[in-house]
């Protein structure tokens, strides 16, 4: 099974229009830990993108600019390339797309 990449993209300021949600960062610690807790010893890779200084990666740049050029609000959570959740994500989207790379739920 192949390992699966999820990037949260955010920044330290809050998105305008998320203004009584959780941060890019909190976003990310709890969508870490339901995964974890969701499929439990099955590897996948979870990464925090600073949109103000993203890493010298061709496509997390390209997420960042479109951030900021208001095309995605943050936080983004994009799971190999594919946009599955933006300013308030929702886990049953994140879980479907966690299905279709093979991860299978190991809680009831």
């Amino acid at each position: 099974m192949k390992t699966v990449e999820i990037c949260v993209y955010g920044a330290e300021i809050l998105c305008p229009s998320c203004v009584n949600l959780p941060s890019a960062k909190e976003t990310y610690e709890w969508l870490e830990a339901a995964l974890k807790r969701k499929y439990k010893d099955q590897h996948f890779k979870i990464a925090y993108v600073d949109i103000h200084e993203p890493p010298n990666d061709p496509e997390k740049k390209e997420f960042a600019e479109k951030i900021l050029e208001d095309e995605y609000f943050y936080p983004l959570v994009v799971i190999e390339g594919n946009v599955v959740g933006e300013g308030s994500p929702r886990l049953k989207r994140i879980y479907e797309e966690f299905d279709k790379y093979g991860y299978v739920s190991t809680t009831p």
